[in-house]
């Protein structure tokens, strides 16, 4: 049991296959540009393809899988469409082609029929925009990135679209506190590289980066791999610009620290999934850059050595512990099997990844490799590797990124995003392993467990009817015995919005649904999303 450097591994584990997205330019033409993806493949696009150019079978409409009626909103007429073109020239999409691509989910779960794709590229925009659907009683799903998990960014009946991708401009960034302010369309990796040319990071990291927008990380509340370190987007979100329903624009763009006049209004929106107004632009705080970074990637024999390893990093490496991720041998089978990814150390039941960020590279390395020769000494680890330069921590990160990719390679997949207290995070992964028994392909588990946050995934051949009666509500009943939340990052969309109480008491979700018909009383924005059904 030998801590070792990590190998030059082939650079088929951290450079993947590119691909070809469609972009938009005004009118009706249709350009190609070309991606590398170096971390994230996967990552859904803003508008991909549709399923008749990538061959796979179209995916069935969610009106057609799911239970649901679509609610007395107007049609589109010929006179909507040339008031949007009046708002908006040449920004009016409504090909069928482009159209295809962002009426699907990234997931290829869900299948919305809209037949008109807005994109504002200011604010007053979207407010007129607005303005205009709320009169004629249009509904409206807002789009940023199309990466959500849980359908909330993707039509379910004939909702026009409106897309912030080119609302993707930065306003302004203050060197000193780290205040960046941006538009809501601009994509989560072109914000790091901005800030990082400054020396400061964004306080979230998503496996999505490439793709994903700010506005959609906000409106979603996501989480990701930077959590256990910098907290959530409700502590480091300042201030919001969001256009409610009706067209008004209510500015809350605060760049300050401390602001304690009042309700604080911008966290109605954090997390509302673009059910309460749309966000057209954010003020975020940014920590500074870290000057060093180090990561380790560990087998453990057990899940209770992954508890104790993880015991051990915050008692030894207290402030620079930035993230500990771990992942099961299932995991690491499919990322070799589909991804062609190198497994560093030896077979073990579990792995995890240990990152490091501080500002002194000797003193955060000894400290690391303390926890690394006690963990190991003690039985608490069987292997180890461990990276201190960017492009060896890439490729080890890639492991952890890249197993959403891999999943979605091996079959149709039933996703949960679960909160849990750590001691019990894997017990449901074993519960329900049993439970299922062969009627699965792969359960496995994942995730952040600094946050105690489960990413449980069930893979099948095919969509089973037979198979998702015998996950829900079992895996929801179970989380609700443990006190857990039936959502930890990914928000609710369409899928998940009828469990709402299984986290939730009936008076919040009352009172919920009072907010969303005070903000929004035609329900116009984002319907069939978040909150369960009125009866």
């Amino acid at each position: 049991m030998v801590l070792h450097l990590v190998p030059r591994c082939s650079a088929r584990l951290f450079w993947a296959s590119p691909g070809w997205r469609r972009t938009y330019t005004q009118g009706t033409s249709v350009g190609l540009k070309w991606l590398g993806c170096p971390r994230d493949i996967y990552r859904p696009l803003a508008c991909r393809g549709n399923s008749s150019v990538s061959g796979s079978p179209e995916v069935m409409l969610t009106a057609e899988r799911y239970p649901v009626q679509r609610l007395p909103f107007s049609t589109v007429s010929e006179e909507d469409l040339a008031a949007f073109e009046r708002i908006i020239p040449g920004r009016v999409i409504t090909d069928p082609e482009q159209l295809a691509a962002c009426n699907v989910d990234w997931l290829r779960a869900l299948r919305g029929c809209s037949k008109v794709l807005l994109r504002p590229q200011t604010s007053e925009e979207v407010s007129q925009i607005l303005r205009h659907c709320h009169k004629r009683n249009l509904a409206v799903n807002p789009q940023g990135g199309n990466t959500g998990m849980v359908g909330g960014s993707v039509p379910v009946f004939d909702e026009v679209i409106l897309s912030t991708a080119l609302m993707n401009q930065v306003i302004s960034f203050h060197d000193v506190s780290g205040t960046l302010v941006c538009q809501a369309g601009c994509v989560l990796e072109v914000l790091s590289h901005y800030v990082q040319e400054r020396g400061f990071i964004m306080p979230l990291d998503l496996g999505a980066k490439g793709s994903c927008h700010i506005g959609g990380n906000v409106a979603t509340n996501a989480g990701g791999l930077r959590f256990l370190r910098y907290g959530s987007l409700r502590g480091t979100v300042l201030g919001l610009e969001v256009v409610l329903a009706d067209g008004t624009i209510l500015d809350c763009l605060s760049s300050l620290r401390k602001d304690n006049t009042g309700y604080d209004l911008k966290q109605l929106f954090i997390g509302s999934e673009g059910t309460l107004g749309i966000i057209t632009a954010v003020s975020i705080l940014c920590p500074p850059r870290p000057q060093a970074v180090n990561v380790a990637f560990l087998g453990c024999p057990g899940f209770a050595e992954v508890l104790q390893t993880f015991r051990a990093c915050k008692g030894m490496l207290g402030e620079i512990l930035s993230a500990f991720e771990f992942m099961d041998s299932e995991c690491m089978q499919l990322v070799g099997q589909h991804l062609h990814l190198t497994n560093p150390v030896q077979e073990s039941p579990f792995y995890v990844l240990v990152e490091t960020s501080g500002s002194s590279a000797g003193h955060d390395a000894e400290k690391l490799t303390n926890v690394l020769e006690k963990v190991l000494n003690s039985g608490l680890v069987s292997d180890g590797t461990m990276a201190t330069d960017q492009r060896k921590v890439q490729m080890l990160w890639a492991l952890r990124e890249r197993i959403t990719e891999a999943l979605s390679h091996d079959g149709y997949v039933f996703k949960y995003d679960i909160s849990l207290p750590v001691e019990r995070l894997y017990d449901l992964v074993i519960d329900l392993r049993t439970h299922l028994g062969p009627r699965a392909k792969h359960v496995v588990g994942y995730g952040h467990l600094g946050d105690g946050n489960l990413h449980l995934n069930v893979t099948a051949e095919a969509f089973s009817q037979e198979l998702l009666t015998a996950l829900e509500p079992y895996v929801y009943a179970w989380t609700a015995e443990q006190r857990g939340s039936v959502s930890a990052e990914h928000g609710l969309g369409f899928k998940k919005k009828n469990v709402l109480s299984y986290s939730k008491p009936p008076v919040a979700v009352k009172l919920m649904q009072e907010l969303k018909a005070l903000l929004d009383p035609k329900g116009i924005l984002n319907p069939y999303k978040t909150l369960p059904a009125q009866a």
